[in-house]
């Protein structure tokens, strides 16, 4: 869909008499009402696509504890958000098809919810993992449809849009990381309970979603398809077919044509090696700062921290990569903030805690622009839904060994130098990739050619 269809769209709704009502015959959400969900929606769903992983992160040591965890098992469950954002996210843009974006990702919400408030009290390791892949379930689709629905709701303010939508991700991050010891406290000093009480933001976050699941194509289609009726354009109606029936149908063998592309590859690698970084940040960031001495509510605040900086910066660069035809100068230049905050962990964990965890969180904000560029490197809803599959999905299974070494060499060296010298090691090749994937070229023309 292109800015210029959706001004139309825009402009056809502007004319609907102020004494209309906010729905059609049919019970559907009319456009402007609809949109203004779509928001509130999209605001609500970031804000919990990571408390799940960052309020446990903040609890680690306590969780070990009480479910007799070893260091490699603690490792074994960090690993468990990227394995399940790689075999569950694949499968969004099928469900997204077949029932609609804003019905999986409503059903992503209560997933999350349900998750939550099982896994302290579902007994043993083995029931805490089961019911936090659950949760991660809900995550995982949920974070692969986030771009499709920018691109088709939102096509020309893909950048401030990603920039709203990564602010609440990284404002649900940080806050989880944050206010997780305290409420802990606050609510008697169990884990469990200081786990659950997430539980209820994942709640709220279902409510949006609920008017627009009878749209079973989405608002896209609805919204593609005005477009192209007020245009009558061969071209344009060829796009509503395309995102209609979705990737993978009609007009291209998807999966062939993905995998020829190099940027699509560059891509997918670059989000698995920020993907990789990120979540060895919040499954044991903590954990450094407490073995350094860091008292426990001070490595969440640490670590809050961390996940703070994506809220300023979430807006700032996705709109900066949108302005430049190469986005290379921004990955080299979160890459150099991530070495120089693995160098300072090395050195000095304790005595520069404060300006490690500013560095890393700078670094961190790789995930948003990772997100920006999928958006970027295709230049349909169809491809962007079928881009986001294969760089999350891909991504994410490269991201599972990284938290799981990272728990095994601490368990084997008794300490940390060789976990964050992995971690430094890993940021060269992301800094790479990076450069590769933030050329201007777009997938369909690599797949062309």
């Amino acid at each position: 869909m292109t800015g210029e269809e959706t001004r139309t769209t825009t402009s056809t709704t502007e004319r609907t008499p102020a004494a209309a009502a906010p729905r059609d015959p049919g019970g559907a959400p009319t456009r402007a009402w609809a949109t203004r969900l779509v928001v509130v929606g999209i605001v609500l769903s970031a804000l919990n696509l990571r408390p799940a992983i960052t309020s446990l992160g903040a609890l680690l040591e306590e969780v070990r504890d009480g479910l007799g965890m070893s260091g490699s098992v603690a490792g074994l469950l960090t690993s468990v958000p990227p394995l399940c954002f790689a075999v569950f996210g694949v499968m969004a843009p099928r469900l997204a098809r077949r029932f609609g974006p804003a019905a999986v990702v409503c059903a992503g919400m209560a997933a999350i919810t349900t998750g939550l408030l099982i896994r302290p009290y579902a007994g043993g390791t083995a029931g805490f993992l089961a019911a936090s892949a659950l949760a991660l379930m809900g995550i995982a689709v949920s974070n692969v449809l986030m771009p499709v629905i920018v691109k088709r709701w939102f096509p020309d303010r893909v950048g401030s849009m990603t920039g709203l939508y990564s602010m609440a991700l990284a404002a649900g991050t940080s806050v989880a990381a944050a206010a997780t010891v305290p409420l802990t406290d606050a609510l008697g000093g169990s884990w469990q309970s200081g786990l659950t009480v997430w539980a209820g933001l994942a709640a709220a976050a279902v409510l949006p979603w609920l008017p627009l699941v009878r749209e079973r194509g989405g608002a896209s289609t609805t919204a593609t398809g005005t477009a192209a009726q007020s245009t009558g354009t061969a071209a344009r109606a060829a796009e509503r077919a395309e995102e209609r029936h979705g990737p993978g149908e009609r007009t291209q063998p998807p999966a062939l044509r993905i995998t020829r592309s190099r940027t699509a590859w560059a891509l997918a690698v670059f989000f698995g090696l920020q993907a990789t970084a990120a979540y060895i940040t919040m499954g044991w960031m903590a954990q450094i700062f407490r073995d350094a001495g860091v008292p426990a509510g001070t490595a969440g605040l640490l670590l809050a921290v961390t996940m703070v900086m994506g809220v300023p910066l979430a807006f700032v660069i996705p709109r900066l990569a949108t302005r430049l035809p190469n986005q290379g100068p921004i990955v080299l230049a979160l890459g150099v903030c991530g070495l120089a905050g693995y160098a300072g962990l090395y050195f000095a964990p304790a005595g520069g805690a404060w300006a490690w965890a500013l560095l890393l969180g700078v670094s961190n904000c790789a995930f948003p622009l990772a997100l920006t560029m999928v958006g970027m490197r295709a230049r349909t809803g169809a491809g962007v839904a079928q881009l986001s599959a294969f760089a999350q999905s891909t991504g994410y299974l490269i991201s599972i060994p990284g938290p799981l070494l990272v728990g095994v060499l601490y368990q084997s060296s008794g300490g940390w130098g060789l976990p964050i010298g992995l971690m430094a090691a890993l940021m060269v090749p992301q800094m790479v990739v990076g450069v590769l994937a933030g050329r201007n070229r777009t997938v369909e023309e690599e797949a062309a050619a």
